[in-house]
């Protein structure tokens, strides 16, 4: 798939320059990014997964909301984590959403990078 006609050119050289290793599908308009080996703050088990950021048609002017991940996240003090109980199926695989909403999102000046600070933010929270 030519990654230069699904993201733009600026989220492209974001996720190079921080050596993420990714993977893009689409389906139905939609973009599937898969941060392959995210890592996690400590307040989590396990240690990395793979984190889904589902980017809407018109994106990135339209607002990517929520993010999933895969295996299973779980808090280290062995609860679950707040509102990321509900499996989603993508590309054939079992996703964790984590329903968290950005009513930030500033359309044409927001990107891969606010997003993934914004899922970083909430993740250190640790809940």
């Amino acid at each position: 798939m030519d990654t230069s006609t699904i993201l733009p050119e600026e989220d492209l050289q974001f996720l190079g320059a921080r050596s993420f290793v990714f993977e893009l599908t689409s389906s139905t308009g939609w973009i599937n990014l898969i941060i392959k080996c995210y890592r996690l703050p400590g307040a989590y088990v396990p240690e990395t997964c793979d984190l889904l950021l589902r980017l809407p048609p018109g994106y990135p002017n339209a607002n990517p909301d929520m993010f999933w991940t895969t295996p299973g996240v779980r808090l280290r003090n062995g609860g679950a984590p707040l509102a990321a109980e509900v499996l989603e199926t993508y590309d054939g695989h079992s996703w964790q959403r984590w329903s968290r909403h950005n009513q930030q999102w500033r359309a044409g000046t927001d990107n891969i990078q606010t997003k993934l600070r914004a899922v970083r933010t909430e993740l250190e929270l640790g809940r």
